[in-house]
């Protein structure tokens, strides 16, 4: 059964606005997120080994998110506020922890 054309996008580019949103923003973020576990939870090394196999899990959560969004830049803002935050995050945490 073929998709219902109203419901689909018409403009190339929120199509590829999306699907980079998806793919390397969520890369990023979900990168982000994973440097920034260590920083606050106890044996950071181990984390952040064992984080190694939920990488893959987020990145295919924040691979669907844009597409739930009608406009494909309004993702990418989203994505970009989510990627400034996280990085002041793990700066001033990087700076201020002393176990690494």
């Amino acid at each position: 059964m073929p998709a219902n054309p109203k419901y689909l996008n018409k403009s190339p580019w929120h199509q590829f606005a999306k699907i980079t949103a998806g793919v390397i923003g969520g890369y990023i973020i979900t990168a982000l997120i994973h440097l920034c576990l260590p920083l606050f939870l106890p044996y950071p090394k181990e984390v952040l080994i064992t984080s190694i196999f939920t990488v893959f899990m987020v990145w295919c959560l924040f691979l669907i998110i844009p597409f739930l969004f009608t406009n494909g830049w309004k993702a990418w803002t989203l994505y970009l506020i989510i990627i400034v935050i996280l990085h002041i995050i793990y700066h001033y945490g990087n700076q201020h922890n002393p176990f690494l």
